[in-house]
């Protein structure tokens, strides 16, 4: 069971979308992109496969240029990867770093704030701890479970205390049971942190369990939000009772209809 609360969060804006475009060549990805996200909001992406979602996260972070329209975090235009900002990849085997301990890929983000090692090394263990990893240290990412190595991924973002953490499909390539479990830690962390997340899946159950809000993208070419939908369910979500809720099934089609381009 894992609890989540939007009592008592800043309302200030963290991320602004103002009529994003977004294209390779004459490939038109995305379209007219426009959206609000207040500060501590979990907002869910979902869409097509191939739509766009990945792109949309990946210009966001910075790591395109934006070709048509502003995006703002924090009330800054990003030109460039913004500080304070922290992306989780589906393919977790990658994007650790297979010859450094588990440690190691942790605190590596810390470098950059000028941590002495000993800091680094504690901040990566108290992390590691939090996540449920605090016997791995020691080890490197290739000695880890799938499920194992996703923790670590996410420890690593963690730990430099984004104010905007951007996920794509981290969840995707892993086994039922352990999907479910980062979920909960992923509502957890939430929780406690009041972290603004953007967290692309393709899974729509999954969007409307984790999420504060799910906004649906149309399929392929340029892609245009179709559905912004606030996800009123209990604070506390559990995987068997808060997926058998009326209004979890009601929530759960609507996004359902939006990602299949049917408009009843």
């Amino acid at each position: 069971m894992s609890t989540m609360s939007t009592a008592g969060r800043t309302t200030h804006h963290m991320l602004q979308l103002s009529a994003v475009g977004q294209h390779y060549g004459d490939h038109h990805v995305l379209h007219d992109l426009t959206l609000t996200v207040p500060a501590g909001q979990l907002l869910c992406v979902v869409g097509p496969s191939g739509c766009g979602k990945s792109t949309l996260l990946r210009t966001i972070a910075g790591l395109l240029p934006t070709r048509e329209g502003t995006i703002e975090i924090a009330g800054t235009p990003v030109t460039g990867v913004p500080d304070r900002l922290a992306v989780v990849f589906q393919d977790y085997g990658r994007s650790l770093l297979p010859w450094l301990t588990v440690r190691d890929n942790v605190a590596l983000p810390l470098r950059r704030q000028g941590l002495g090692r000993a800091e680094r090394r504690a901040e990566a263990d108290r992390i590691l701890e939090r996540v449920g990893l605090s016997g791995t240290a020691r080890r490197h990412p290739w000695q880890l479970s799938g499920g194992m190595q996703q923790r670590v991924a996410i420890a690593r973002a963690l730990v430099c205390r984004p104010t905007l953490l951007l996920m794509d499909e981290p969840f995707g390539s892993l086994d039922a049971q352990t999907r479910e479990d980062l979920e909960d830690l992923l509502l957890e962390v939430h929780h406690t942190d009041d972290t603004t997340i953007v967290f692309v899946t393709h899974d729509i159950d999954e969007s409307v369990y984790v999420g504060d809000r799910v906004v649906a993208l149309s399929s392929a070419p340029a892609a245009r939000i179709v559905l912004d939908l606030p996800v009123d369910l209990p604070g506390t979500r559990d995987q068997i009772a808060t997926r058998g809720l009326p209004e979890f099934v009601a929530l759960r089609a609507r996004v359902g209809r939006a990602v299949r381009g049917q408009t009843t």
